[in-house]
């Protein structure tokens, strides 16, 4: 059982918590730190967590394994590397780090530490998404040639214009910040890593905050094509769909933390002229957010690294970065060959 400590109990944070504790039989949580105690006060008490009013307590306490950052983005890389000097190891929530260079910082105090780090990408625990992959691994989708995605909601109307999230430099490029960086480690899930890099992001809606209207063409090593946009200021939905040259995949809906349908449809090489109709794949329910963290905790006892040097959680800050780059000067950005 990894003893852990929750840094940041909001609203996220408290869904961390609430997926396994007193669920499972590998994590629970017996600490937390957040900038107001006042407000998790009474959450911590009903779930036995011992409240500390600094990180750097939670961070000196030994019976404590491991800690879970959700936090603003800007802190995380700071944390991070505390927690791997302290011999803790850590859980992020994404993304991690805002540059290459601040990821690869982060990635080497934990490799030092020899403690266990990971990202929070829960889709990667949806099984509609393990089966795109296996359908591109065994072939029936044919060839992929193409991804495309959206992550989009009203957002920018949830929080006030002092609050952390309407800060430019927590969320730059808007929405990518904290819901299109899941797509875009889906499609390098699915698709591997990212070659080059378009983007354009502007804020529309609102006279203040965060860019609401952000949108990227991507190419991949592979030659596949891919675009997303994360809209942040209209109603919630969101897709993503692959193109193979044998038949398209999809996910999607309003909701996003339940376990996805897969829709699919194929080419008839003996009816070209029929449109094919679709199949929806279901499957059984899951927390993707127990998944992940029980996935962690196991990783944690064992000492076993997930979160590495050139994987796929710094690819995916190079392509953030790239992302950044790009909306700022209008141009393409390629990415270095190093994988």
């Amino acid at each position: 059982m990894i003893n852990a400590a929750i840094i940041g109990i909001g609203r996220w944070g408290q869904n961390l918590v609430n997926s396994v504790q007193g669920k499972s039989d590998v994590i629970r949580f017996v600490a937390g730190a957040t900038r107001t105690p006042e407000k998790a006060k009474e959450y911590a008490a009903k779930q036995g967590i011992a409240l500390y009013d600094s990180y750097a307590k939670v961070l000196a306490d030994p019976r404590i394994d491991a800690v879970v950052l959700a936090t603003p983005h800007t802190r995380h890389v700071a944390q991070i590397v505390a927690a791997a000097k302290a011999g803790k190891h850590v859980f992020c929530e994404k993304p991690f780090a805002m540059t290459l260079k601040s990821a690869n910082a982060a990635i080497r105090a934990c490799e030092k530490a020899r403690v266990t780090f990971s990202v929070g990408f829960n889709w990667r625990f949806q099984p509609a998404l393990k089966e795109m992959r296996r359908m591109l691994e065994d072939g029936r989708l044919g060839k992929l040639l193409h991804l495309e995605g959206n992550f989009c909601g009203p957002s920018v109307y949830r929080f006030g214009k002092d609050h952390w999230r309407q800060a430019r430099a927590e969320g730059p490029a808007g929405g990518m910040t904290g819901r299109g960086v899941h797509v875009v480690d889906a499609f390098l899930y699915l698709a591997g890593p990212v070659s080059s890099v378009h983007a354009q992001s502007l804020r529309r809606a609102l006279s203040y905050g965060l860019d609401d209207t952000t949108s990227m063409l991507f190419q991949f090593r592979s030659g596949a094509t891919g675009y997303l946009s994360t809209i942040i200021a209209t109603a919630e939905t969101w897709r993503m769909q692959i193109f193979g040259s044998k038949g398209w995949a999809e996910v999607g809906d309003v909701e996003h933390l339940t376990t996805w349908d897969l829709t699919c449809c194929f080419v008839d090489p003996q009816n070209l002229n029929i449109h094919q109709k679709p199949q929806i794949m279901r499957f059984d329910s899951l927390s993707t957010e127990r998944a992940e963290l029980e996935n962690f905790a196991r990783a944690a006892a064992e000492h076993r690294p997930l979160a590495v040097a050139d994987g796929d959680e710094q690819h995916g800050v190079e392509v953030l970065e790239a992302i950044l780059k790009s909306a700022k000067t209008a141009k393409t950005i390629r990415l270095a060959r190093k994988r």
